[in-house]
């Protein structure tokens, strides 16, 4: 595997009821650490319904966020293209791509809260027919092209951008995928990346990576695109590491049954389908389902070892950002990951980990001869200022 980037995925997910200000700036202060402790990428979700997935506006979080930060990259995960008027979409992620010197990533998809598309009058059928066509319009004003046409809830005349991306060609584009094809085929056509939220959220999703990837590969060699490069594919899963398990499944005690029960009773969304009916439960089925980790960092290697075989390879890992634990034994979640996993998967040639290891075994296996070398030279350097004091 090349150098595998890490980062997040945050949609957030938020008790209801708690002060929405702080929340926000909690995220805020979490995109500052992931920075500070060398996280490369951040996806950023779009909401407006529910009561917990408060970012209404990925891009404007974005633009805060970026002022922050130094070298952390950041996408909308996922811009809701059924719901925009697609030239909009496109002209202020131009913009964004200005406003943070290349730093921004735009990811599509067709909404996943069917309370949010049924506010606007459309059902989850109509934001993937949306994001079909949406989507293509996006493409083509990126690439610079003058668009007309008549979409079901827009129309566009003469549509063109008036500023071209910071980022050339342009910036990274992905679309999500759960389980079906549709994610994969419009990545293919449109030499998109993809960014899988459901790779490790269901079974039948850890079941269908393999699919998915090749339905980009077949896709793309049909609509005349070059090879897709496995560094655009983004995996999201779950993870809370610490020091030992116990110390973790006691950390996750602080909220993972809310963001269950979430899941569960709140969100209309399925294919999110969790199951447990108490925390120990909860912490079972993330662990033994195999969709997740919650324990050391030996157990998050292994998670990500065993996607990588599954999947053939992929570009990076994205954990999906809860607040299971509290803030302070979730920041130090992340540190424990970007000290003690990310070496194992990033490095030229061989991973940092190796490349400390077999210096430190090295250095072990001729410790001997250089330590009787060093008693030499002491021993010389000895002898010789002896021999200058009996001359003088």
């Amino acid at each position: 595997m090349s150098r595998l980037r890490f980062g997040v995925f945050l949609a957030p997910f938020h008790p209801a009821g708690q002060n929405p200000t702080l929340a926000m700036q909690r995220d805020l202060r979490l995109m500052e650490h992931l920075d500070h402790i060398g996280f490369d990428e951040a996806w950023i979700g779009e909401h407006h319904s529910a009561g917990s997935e408060i970012i209404a506006s990925p891009e404007i979080f974005i633009a805060a966020a970026a002022e922050r930060t130094r070298n952390i990259r950041f996408g909308t995960g996922v811009t809701s293209v059924s719901y925009h008027n697609p030239l909009w979409v496109a002209d202020r992620m131009v913009m964004l791509d200005h406003l943070t010197r290349g730093r921004s990533m735009l990811g599509v998809g067709p909404g996943s809260l069917p309370t949010d598309s049924a506010m606007i009058g459309l059902n989850p059928t109509d934001t993937r027919e949306l994001l079909d066509i949406n989507f293509d319009i996006i493409m083509r004003l990126l690439a610079g092209e003058t668009v007309t046409e008549q979409t079901p809830t827009h129309k566009l005349i003469d549509a063109r951008l008036q500023l071209r991306p910071y980022t050339e060609p342009r910036f990274d584009v992905a679309v999500a995928a759960v389980a079906s094809p549709t994610g994969p085929r419009l990545a293919g056509r449109h030499g998109a990346g993809l960014l899988s939220i459901g790779a490790t959220l269901t079974q039948e999703g850890f079941d269908a990576l393999a699919h998915h990837w090749s339905v980009v590969e077949e896709r793309a060699s049909h609509f005349g695109q070059p090879a897709p490069d496995r560094s655009g594919w983004r995996l999201v899963g779950l993870m809370h590491i610490a020091e030992t398990r116990e110390q973790a499944y006691k950390d996750v005690e602080y909220g993972i049954e809310q963001w269950f029960t979430y899941f569960q009773k709140v969100a209309a969304f399925p294919q999110m389908a969790v199951d447990g009916s108490n925390i120990r439960e909860m912490i079972d089925f993330i662990n033994e389902a195999g969709i997740g980790a919650i324990g050391t960092p030996e157990d998050a290697r292994a998670q990500v070892q065993r996607l990588a075989d599954q999947s053939g390879g992929f570009g990076a890992m994205l954990l999906l950002a809860h607040e299971w634990a509290n803030p302070e034994a979730t920041k130090r979640s992340y540190e424990l990951i970007a000290q003690d996993v990310l070496p194992h998967f990033q490095g030229p040639g061989i991973s940092h980990h190796e490349s400390t290891v077999r210096a430190k075994q090295h250095a072990r296996d001729t410790r001997s001869d250089h330590a009787q070398q060093q008693l030499a030279a002491v021993e010389h350097m000895t002898e010789k200022y002896a021999k200058e004091v009996a001359e003088s």
